[in-house]
């Protein structure tokens, strides 16, 4: 196992081959401003003062790291803990991210603010900020997206957004980015894309990272509180990767704690019916960057599965292809049924609902805490509230699919 060099990308955007910038000339110039203006933002103490003061304020942070006391003695072996990001403001990890973007927003003068969503937690959180700094705001999200997640599609229009569906493809999150794109590309003088992942051209990855590293940086002084030690593993989901590279990066320099990133294994990775980038894709380009990317044989996107929303996406953030590669993470799926029976028994052994997209980290959590060592510690993100989800989990249980 390697130790990664915590400062990558290097100038161009790349971790290791994978990253950079694999866009439209017409986009190159918006590329190079933001970067620009993030190298200053990233330089000047007022902007992270600001960011803090927001986080403290606004969102409410520290989020807790919770000893999850039932669940590590249903499970037996590993002391579980849980990284309780889904008490943020606007019910997830997505906040961190929009509450710094908006603030480079606003550092540029942009008054219109466009984004792509899947579950629309990210779109929820755009909208969320965009009232609070009185912008426009317009979200792209797929008309299959919208369907399955119509409570924060609510929960967005009643913000002030306006969400814009997306027919073309699957009408899920790789079409809404599309969407998202095409409208920058169109809009250059007055907007802003407040991009949701780690995923996109540089310096999107590392941006998006840089802000949700917040994650980590609290959990590992939380731990170091309650054991006095860093933990043993940490495990998140990973779709585009922004909640597992937030709580991951503050933890890559200490070799002795392991990490596994969750990826949606829909029907299973041996179908066609999954999103699981890193285990079944191979490298390509997708929106703009480098990286690990589901493909057929001529080279063309292959639309992905599974029944969270916000994994529902062909690819994966560079710098996640960059860790499967160097070995420094590990990485697994979960069916759809595994994170299903993983929703149900958090909420029964810890009165807490997760969203579906940390239930897939859950699933692996539950397969591997028992074969662990009492003394363990493991730190699992719980990147989201699954308010949203129970419509579509109720939807199932009521056609009488075999959920549990």
């Amino acid at each position: 196992m390697q130790t990664q060099n915590v400062a990558m990308p290097d100038v161009d955007g790349f971790f290791g081959q994978f990253g950079g910038r694999f866009v439209a000339e017409t986009l190159m110039p918006l590329l190079l401003k933001l970067d620009a203006e993030w190298q200053e933002a990233k330089a000047d103490p007022s902007f992270w003062q600001h960011f803090e003061a927001m986080s403290l304020r606004y969102i409410g942070r520290p989020s807790p790291l919770y000893y999850a006391e039932r669940l590590t003695a249903a499970l037996g072996g590993a002391r579980v803990y849980l990284k309780r990001d889904e008490l943020n403001h606007t019910g997830s990890h997505k906040i961190n991210n929009c509450v710094g973007q908006i603030l480079i927003a606003q550092r540029m003068g942009k008054r219109r603010i466009i984004a792509e969503t899947g579950a629309g937690q990210h779109g929820v959180a755009t909208a969320t900020v965009a009232a609070r700094f009185g912008l426009q705001c317009i979200i792209y999200m797929g008309a299959k997206d919208i369907e399955r997640q119509a409570p924060n599609v609510f929960r967005m229009r009643l913000l002030g957004a306006e969400v814009r569906p997306v027919t073309s493809g699957n009408g899920t999150l790789k079409d809404a980015m599309n969407e998202a794109l095409r409208d920058w590309v169109s809009n250059i003088d007055e907007t802003y894309y407040l991009i949701g992942t780690v995923a996109g051209p540089h310096p999107y990855p590392e941006m998006v990272r840089t802000l949700q590293s917040v994650i980590g940086t609290e959990a590992r002084k939380q731990i170091l509180e309650h054991e006095g030690r860093l933990p043993n593993l940490l495990i998140a989901a990973v779709g585009g990767g922004s909640n597992a590279m937030g709580l991951f990066h503050a933890f890559l320099g200490d070799p002795d704690v392991a990490m596994i990133g969750v990826e949606a294994g829909g029907r299973g990775v041996d179908t066609d019916e999954h999103c699981a980038s890193l285990s079944k894709g191979r490298p390509g380009v997708l929106h703009g960057n480098r990286t690990y990317i589901l493909q057929d044989l001529d080279g063309q996107i292959r639309e992905g599965q599974s029944i969270s929303a916000g994994l529902d996406y062909p690819g994966v953030g560079p710098e996640h292809a960059w860790l499967r590669e160097s070995g420094r993470v590990s990485y697994k799926s979960a069916t759809d049924s595994e994170a299903l029976e993983a929703f149900k028994f958090l909420a029964t052994e810890e009165g807490i609902i997760p969203a579906l997209e940390p239930s897939h980290a859950l699933a692996e959590l539950i397969k591997i805490a028992p074969g662990m060592s009492a003394e363990a510690i493991i730190i699992l993100n719980l990147c989201g509230r699954g308010d949203k989800d129970i419509f579509t989990v109720s939807t199932l249980i009521e056609s009488n699919e075999e959920l549990f």
